[in-house]
């Protein structure tokens, strides 16, 4: 990979991970995920996806928690409310 196609990647692409949280501060970071997925959720019914507040809960739930919680959303039988 050349130098320009290394600089045109890191361009397209920023990588990230949830920030510190203070209600969190232990390593177990599953509250930490189930509230920012929570939070992105019933943010997005609030206020809708372009708000910016929401996408901040959307990058750290992305970072941080599993992907088997959309298929359970999905199915209806995540076990929390999403509803605002």
């Amino acid at each position: 990979m050349s130098d320009s196609e290394a600089a045109d990647l890191s361009s397209k692409y920023v990588l990230q991970t949830a920030g510190f949280d203070a209600r969190f501060p232990n390593t177990n970071q599953t509250r930490h995920c189930f509230q920012n997925y929570t939070d992105y959720f019933k943010c997005v019914a609030a206020k809708g996806e372009d708000f910016a507040p929401c996408k901040q809960f959307k990058r750290a739930y992305n970072s941080l928690c599993p992907t088997k919680w959309d298929e359970q959303r999905e199915n209806e039988t995540f076990p929390a409310s999403l509803e605002p």
